[in-house]
């Protein structure tokens, strides 16, 4: 029996949970999240309690009684309170804007860098060079962060790039030939 998936996950108040046909559903004050789930698990759902019962042994039951509970306690947490990435953008002359439902960022290239805001997530510029994340959905908030910080990624000279909030990046030291040295 997986540590992990032997927790149950006490759901706060206004967060419902339906499990029917291999599809568990999660309601909450910011939405609704489906997941299906393998036929190796069971789902019980006791008042606000949900937790997982490995239902047939197999090889990887194990593996997935806590994958199941690991998804299923991120649904529970995106429907009451929701996900949040932070991004900083650093650079010379680098600034990003939200326009209708693109992100445009100038990031020193010959052309400005356009991407599409996903479906349900929230995208906001608090000033030119901070990007903020929001959604219900734990795994396209991150997916989405990372392919804004993809198109741009830190060097590690002068630290230009795009980069999380909380990341702490290794800087490296130039060249030091041709100063005084003989």
């Amino acid at each position: 029996m997986s540590r992990i998936g032997k927790n149950p996950i006490v759901m706060p108040a206004g967060v419902t949970a339906k499990f029917e046909n291999g599809l568990l559903t999660v309601n909450g004050p910011k939405g609704t999240l489906t997941q299906e789930v393998n036929s190796v698990i069971g789902v019980n759902i006791e008042g606000q309690t949900l937790s997982f019962v490995i239902a047939k042994e197999t090889a990887d039951s194990n593996a997935k009684h806590g994958l199941y509970r690991a998804l299923a306690n991120n649904m529970v947490k995106g429907v009451s309170e929701g996900f949040k990435k932070t991004l900083l953008v650093s650079g010379v002359g680098y600034k990003v804007a939200v326009q209708g439902n693109k992100l445009v960022m100038n990031l020193g290239l010959s052309h400005p860098v356009e991407l599409e805001i996903p479906q349900g997530l929230t995208v906001a510029c608090p000033n030119t060079t901070e990007i903020t994340v929001t959604g219900i959905d734990k795994q396209a908030v991150g997916q989405f962060a990372s392919k804004i910080k993809f198109t741009r990624p830190v060097e590690p000279y002068h630290g230009y790039g795009i980069r999380y909030a909380d990341q702490v990046v290794i800087r490296k030291v130039g060249k030091t030939a041709g100063k005084g040295k003989k």
